[in-house]
């Protein structure tokens, strides 16, 4: 039974570390998209800025949710 926490806890890690990589790249994108629905705004154009809060909401959303996934695996592994 030894054997099998090693390799328990590796795939919570592996799980941790893939869930951390999408959470970058969502935030990157939020980022970006931060960047380029102020610069429309600022160019006038007033109609991109509320489809821009409903992406941005669920990029926060996605990233939240893998937060969570992250504690529970994190929790699940250290078991």
């Amino acid at each position: 039974m030894a054997n099998l926490e090693p390799s328990k806890q590796r795939r919570g890690l592996v799980a941790i570390d893939a869930a951390m990589a999408v959470i970058i790249t969502l935030l990157v994108v939020q980022i970006w998209l931060l960047n380029a629905t102020l610069e429309t705004f600022l160019a006038g154009h007033k109609g991109a800025v509320l489809p821009a809060a409903i992406c941005s909401g669920l990029v926060f959303s996605g990233c939240l949710a893998l937060d969570l996934l992250v504690t529970r695996v994190d929790q699940e592994a250290r078991k």
